[in-house]
């Protein structure tokens, strides 16, 4: 019966993967348009930093999105925030600019924040929400976010810009985190307000 259930699993991926496959390598190079913009939060307070996973590529991200029509930054970043986490957010600083090239070409800009209230839940975008130790951050972060989680952590006085050229390795290495979060016993646990214990 597991292992049915885990054939079940898997092949849900591979329509994604395709998915994924067209978006980050086809898409970009049809032209037609904007170039991407990310905006990513670092979001810290006494239970240590923020990250959430997502139900399409799983593995642990900073939580974030993209700006509407006429949103400034820190707006879309605090909706987002707010969106798939629950918590109330303000912004710092901005960390960076993180300039990505290969697949699915994109610029992250990354901003400090602190979480100010709200209780911590799940969203339709969000199977899991979680605080996590800085000095102990899960195996399965995307490796794409350590960069910035350091630069945030560093507290650099000014903003930083960084290139990174997301090649093979890059994909391999995401599509085995998210291979990983799917066959292990990983479920959804924590709700925690911003006062409070918080439950695991």
């Amino acid at each position: 019966m597991k292992v049915a259930g885990l054939a079940r699993r898997l092949a849900t991926v591979v329509p994604r993967y395709a998915q994924l496959a067209y978006w980050g390598l086809v898409a970009p190079r049809l032209g037609g348009r904007d170039a991407l913009v990310v905006h990513q939060a670092v979001v810290r307070c006494e239970r240590g930093v923020l990250l959430a996973v997502r139900h399409d590529l799983r593995g642990w991200e900073l939580p974030g999105g993209h700006a509407g029509p006429g949103e400034s930054d820190e707006d879309a970043l605090r909706r987002e925030v707010r969106e798939e986490t629950g918590l109330e957010v303000v912004v710092e600083r901005r960390v960076g600019d993180y300039r990505r090239t290969g697949f699915a070409p994109h610029t992250a800009r990354v901003f400090a924040c602190r979480a100010v209230g709200g209780s911590l839940r799940t969203s339709p975008e969000t199977l899991v929400v979680r605080w996590f130790d800085p000095g102990a951050l899960p195996s399965t972060l995307f490796p794409w976010y350590r960069g910035p989680l350091a630069d945030a952590l560093a507290e650099h006085p000014e903003p930083v810009a960084r290139h990174e050229h997301q090649g093979l390795r890059a994909v391999l290495a995401g599509m085995l985190i998210d291979l990983r979060m799917r066959t292990s016993a990983h479920r959804a646990g924590s709700y925690t307000r911003i006062s409070g214990r918080g439950r695991r």
